[in-house]
């Protein structure tokens, strides 16, 4: 990183836009003239060896301690790791590691196919429609009605199992994200094997594919070999939930219970700094948070910048806020504690009307 982006000292807060002028272009110059957008090769090419030499270790131990339940201690340092192959797997997705096309797409694919048995275009497809939309009900997936719902509307006919989860998917919450790493695998061969998934050529849908069955392939080898089928069954679930409360730790908090663009009837409108801000919540932190939630605790700077390198979010964050001061748009940050009180108070409002009426059923 260049000693100028390293010290820049926080922009004055930008002059609004003329009347009909973009509220964005103002602040996209001053992040272009910091060199914010620029790629840092460098860095990540760092921090993914960090990532596999970590992976390759905690492999080593599991061969070397063979087939003993002290090796499911290695579950945790593996579920941290699957976590930084996810974060890198979510840039290199966004474009972040790399101004090289083809040589972002491989990044994509070892950390999301290979390392994590997820599909890397299953995810583009999904995750670059939330970014389009964030928060809209109509058209953001990721508040889609599934076993989660997002607005009291959609708790309307929802009975048997799906309506004991909406009545207590507040307490329910973390429990169910122990799920998450199996879930991602699940909808990522669901939509190879879908005749109008996201993939658009057969060379495409094949590389995919390979590349999951090598991930599940190597995977089991490496357990059965090390630990006894019990063993190896216990420390692949001890894993892949750990993962999943991780990942949704770090995705948790950056839009639940904000501001939705369907709300509103000018929603379908709003330009896109405000699409963006208005819809997104921050996270305090140092450099821990920053580590632990692979950047997307500067959701806000993310959301305006998707394809700024990780690094360079909180270097950002200044004139972000600087600037959606001077134009009167609230810029949302929180702790990391109240961010998950703040988002959890909000599924459990929306399981209300639920609750309020069995409760009012008679016995």
């Amino acid at each position: 990183m260049s000693q100028a982006i390293a010290t820049a000292p926080a922009p004055a807060p930008a002059a609004r836009p003329r009347r009909g002028g973009s509220e964005f272009s103002p602040l996209l110059r001053t992040v272009k003239d910091q060199g914010l957008l620029d790629h840092r090769p460098g860095w990540y090419a760092r921090d993914i060896a960090l990532t596999l030499l970590g992976i390759a270790a905690v492999a080593g131990g599991l061969l070397l301690a063979g087939p003993t339940w002290w090796s499911g201690l290695l579950a945790v340092p593996l579920a941290v790791l699957s976590a930084r192959a996810a974060f890198v797997a979510h840039d290199a997705g966004h474009a972040q590691v790399t101004a090289d096309r083809r040589a972002g797409r491989a990044v994509q694919l070892v950390h999301a196919n290979l390392l994590l048995g997820m599909s890397r275009e299953w995810w583009n497809d999904k995750h670059n429609r939330h970014h389009a939309n964030p928060n809209h009900l109509d058209k953001d997936p990721d508040v889609a009605a599934d076993v989660l719902v997002f607005a009291e509307h959609q708790t309307a006919g929802r009975t048997g199992l799906r309506g004991f989860l909406t009545r207590h998917q507040a307490l329910l919450f973390f429990p169910l994200t122990t799920l998450e790493g199996l879930a991602l695998k699940l909808y990522g061969v669901q939509a190879l094997l879908a005749k109008d998934g996201p993939y658009r050529t057969r060379r495409e849908r094949l590389t995919e594919g390979a590349l999951l069955l090598l991930h599940f392939a190597g995977y089991t080898a490496l357990l059965l070999t090390a630990l006894t089928p019990v063993q190896a069954l216990v420390f692949a679930l001890v894993h892949q939930m750990l993962l999943g409360v991780h990942l949704g730790m770090a995705f948790a908090p950056n839009h639940k219970g904000m501001d939705r663009p369907d709300q509103h009837e000018d929603g379908d409108s709003w330009g896109h700094l405000r699409r963006q801000v208005l819809t997104s919540r921050n996270i305090r932190g140092g450099v821990l948070t920053d580590w632990f939630l692979g950047g997307l605790n500067y959701q806000v700077e993310h959301h305006l910048f998707p394809s700024m390198p990780r690094p360079h979010l909180r270097l950002a964050q200044p004139a972000v806020r600087a600037h959606c001061r001077a134009l009167g748009i609230p810029y949302t940050e929180t702790g990391f504690v109240d961010s998950y009180r703040q988002a959890l108070g909000h599924l459990h409002e929306v399981g209300a009307p639920l609750r309020e009426e069995r409760a009012g059923r008679p016995e």
